[in-house]
């Protein structure tokens, strides 16, 4: 079913960020500013269901990040603090006082709440803050399957490196993997990832870039509800942990039966609920 048909209505705006950039976000529902703000391989489409439940409390600025949709490339300069100027425009032009970040998007908005006071109540779902090592070495490989075309290759890459894959699928041979992912890896999903696939590269350097900067976060003094799912591998949960202790003033919960993805698709309305219960 088309998940725009539960959407309810909304107005397309766009914002020049400090470089120039044009930031595309939606707004729809009533209440309280709150922004939303998703992760790599995500466009803003995978989080309008979250958006959608959501808006019946709050007045939701759901973020097209640059390098998607109808907002401007990550470009040449591209880094963190590039994230970091482009949600600090969508605040001004909106007012909201409220943010929701989902894995590369809780980075940006714990590092934009770092540095500057704009938020007083903020929801992260397994925010991309590093705490232990970054694995890079699929990077080099990933770059060179992208530039020869060849997309599938890449993301095996990815998927067998990053690190958030389970044991079993790293074990797999690179020619097996890639076959599967051609057969499997061919719907509507696939065809908005497939070309982020060079901006999440460009992500994720920018995540390996923060390694050994996690006690900086202290100084985020907004009100923060750090969300994982206990799908997700213990280990990621004991680096959320680590994010939790380290914040000045958050609170962790682990929601069950979800995993790294629980913002998105039928789960969503669990996570919007949460959201909902702390920042209202």
């Amino acid at each position: 079913m088309n998940q725009s048909m539960h959407t309810p209505p909304t107005h397309q705006d766009t914002v020049s960020s400090a470089d120039g950039t044009l930031i595309s976000y939606q707004t729809m529902g009533t209440g309280p500013g709150l922004i939303v703000l998703g992760g790599s391989l995500r466009t803003s489409e995978d989080y309008l269901p979250l958006a959608s439940a959501l808006a019946r409390s709050f007045t939701v600025h759901l973020v097209e990040r640059r390098g998607r949709g109808a907002s401007g490339p990550q470009g040449s300069q591209y880094a963190l603090e590039k994230e970091v100027e482009d949600l600090l425009v969508v605040q001004a032009e909106t007012g909201a006082r409220l943010a929701f970040g989902h894995s590369y998007g809780g980075l940006v908005i714990l590092e934009t709440a770092r540095s500057l006071q704009v938020f007083d109540r903020i929801v992260v779902y397994e925010p991309g803050v590093p705490v232990a090592p970054v694995p890079t070495g699929w990077m080099s490989p990933y770059r060179e399957r992208l530039a020869a075309g060849d997309p599938y290759g890449a993301f095996v890459h990815f998927i067998r490196g990053s690190g958030g894959a389970p044991a079993f699928m790293t074990k797999l041979p690179y020619w097996y993997l890639r076959f599967a992912l051609r057969i499997g890896f061919r719907g509507p999903s696939w065809q908005r990832m497939r070309p982020l696939l060079p901006a999440s590269l460009a992500e994720h350097e920018q995540i390996a870039a923060q390694q050994g900067r996690l006690a900086e976060f202290a100084a985020v003094t907004a009100s923060v509800l750090l969300l994982c799912g206990s799908r997700t591998a213990r280990a990621g949960r004991a680096e959320f942990e680590a994010v939790r202790d380290t914040l000045a003033n958050a609170t962790l919960e682990t929601l069950n039966g979800l995993n790294h993805f629980g913002p998105e698709g039928k789960t969503a309305p669990i996570v919007a609920e949460r959201t909902v219960a702390f920042l209202l």
